[in-house]
C-alpha cells in the first residue's frame, strides 16, 4: 500500500465526499477548542509578535479545514485586545499529503473565509495569508526556527507506513482475517504496530522541534486506546468492523482471502501513557496538558445525537467512514465491492449503536518547545 497515494479523504463535495461527511471530526475539534485557545493565549502573552506563523497538519478538505484557524483568529483577537496590543499578521500553512483535494480548499473555502474575516473583524485585525504546504509531516516541511504554532487534528494515528514486520521474509501474512489491530492479531503484530508508532511519533516531534522557535506551541488531537472501557480498548473498533464485513465477503466468495490477509491499514491509536512517555523521552517539548474525551460515532454538529432510527444512524456513520476509508480500500480490493461493503458496515454500526457501544476515545495534548 503506497501511503502517500491512498491516504486521503474522498474529494469534491458529492454525497460520499469528506466535505459532506466530517461532522465527527468537527465535534472533536470543538471538544479540543479550550486547549487550543489556552495554548494560543499563552504564546501571545509570552512575547509580542509582529507575525504569527501557524501550520495545520493533516488539514484535509472540507468544512472543518479552516475551523481551527478561525478558533486561532478569535483567540488572537481577544488576547491582543486584552493585552492592549495590535493583533499580529497571520501566516498560515495548510499541510496534508499531495493527494489531498487542495483545489476545493483554495477555490471554495478560502474565498468565503476571507469574506467572513473581513466582515466580522474588519481592518482592526491583521492580514491573514494562507498557503498550501503539501507533504508528509513525517518529513521536514519548514526552515529551522520558523513556526510559532502547530496544530493537528485526527491525523497522527495515521502511520507513515504499514509496519514491515506484518509479513515474514517468505511472504506469510501474520495479521490474517482483519485490516488492522484486532483481538485476533498475534502479539508480534501488536508489537509491530506499537514500534511503528513510536518511530513515527518520535520523528514527528524531532522534526517539529527543528522547525519551531523556542517557546513555540503545539496542540495535537488523535484517537486513543482506553484501558478501562473494553469497547474502546484499541481505539479503532469501527475499523475492526470493516474487517469483519470483509471477512464475511470472503466467506461468501465476494473477496479473495489472500486480498484480505494482505490488507493492513497504517493505523494505530496509542494510549495516553505511550504519548506522554515518548514525548518525555524525545525531550524537545514540555507537556502542558494531556486530556481525553469520548465521542459517540453518531455525533451530530449540534448538542444532540442524531434524531433518527438506528438503521438511518448506521447509514450516516458508514458514509462518514466511507469518506475516509474508500481511497485505501478501493486501491486494494477494487471499486466493485465498495457499495456492498459499506452497506454491510451500516448494519453492524446500527447494531453497535443499539447496544450503546459505538464510541471512540480521543486525546488532545498541548506542548511547548523547550
Amino acid at each position: 500500500m503506497e501511503i502517500p497515494q491512498v491516504l486521503r479523504m474522498n474529494g469534491g463535495d458529492g454525497e460520499v465526499s469528506y466535505y459532506q461527511n466530517s461532522s465527527y471530526q468537527k465535534k472533536g475539534i470543538l471538544a479540543a477548542k479550550p486547549i487550543l485557545e489556552e495554548s494560543i493565549a499563552q504564546l501571545l502573552q509570552a512575547s509580542e509578535l509582529e507575525c504569527l506563523t501557524v501550520v495545520d497538519m493533516g488539514c484535509s478538505s472540507g468544512p472543518n479545514t479552516l475551523l481551527p484557524l478561525w478558533e486561532i483568529i478569535e483567540t488572537v483577537d481577544s488576547t491582543s485586545s486584552r493585552l492592549n496590543r495590535k493583533s499580529p499578521i497571520l501566516q498560515v500553512f495548510l499541510n496534508d499529503l499531495p493527494g489531498n483535494d487542495f483545489n476545493t480548499i483554495f477555490t471554495s473555502l478560502i474565498p468565503n473565509f476571507h469574506e467572513k474575516l473581513e466582515k466580522e473583524k474588519g481592518s482592526k485585525f491583521g492580514p491573514c495569508f494562507i498557503a498550501a504546504m503539501p507533504g508528509s509531516f513525517y518529513g521536514r516541511l519548514f526552515p529551522p526556527h520558523f513556526l510559532h504554532f502547530a496544530h493537528s487534528s485526527y491525523s497522527l494515528h495515521w502511520l507513515s507506513q504499514v509496519p514491515e514486520e506484518l509479513a515474514t521474509e517468505s511472504g506469510i501474512q501474520l495479521n490474517k482475517g482483519t485490516i488492522c489491530l484486532d483481538k485476533t492479531s498475534p502479539p508480534s503484530v501488536h508489537k509491530a504496530y506499537m514500534d511503528q508508532f513510536q518511530r513515527d511519533f518520535t520523528t514527528f516531534l524531532r522534526l517539529r522541534s527543528e522547525e519551531m522557535i523556542s517557546g513555540g506551541q503545539m496542540v495535537l488531537t488523535f484517537l486513543a486506546q482506553s484501558n478501562n472501557k473494553p469497547y474502546c480498548k484499541y481505539g479503532i473498533e469501527i475499523w475492526q468492523l470493516i474487517g469483519l464485513c470483509l471477512k464475511e465477503m470472503v466467506e461468501e466468495g465476494l473477496v479473495q482471502e489472500s486480498a484480505l490477509d494482505s490488507c493492513n491499514l497504517p493505523l494505530y491509536a496509542p494510549s495516553a501513557d505511550e504519548v506522554r512517555c515518548l514525548t518525555e523521552r524525545e525531550g524537545s517539548f514540555t507537556i502542558s496538558r494531556l486530556d481525553q474525551f469520548e465521542l459517540n460515532w453518531d455525533v451530530e454538529d449540534g448538542n444532540q445525537e442524531l434524531a433518527c432510527d438506528r438503521w438511518e444512524r448506521g447509514k450516516i456513520v458508514a458514509a462518514r467512514m466511507r469518506a475516509v476509508a474508500e481511497p485505501m480500500l478501493a486501491s486494494h480490493f477494487g471499486d466493485a465491492i465498495i457499495d456492498d461493503l459499506f452497506l454491510r458496515l451500516s448494519i453492524k454500526i446500527a447494531d453497535c449503536l443499539e447496544k450503546g457501544i459505538g464510541s471512540c476515545k480521543n486525546q488532545v495534548i498541548s506542548m511547548i518547545k523547550k
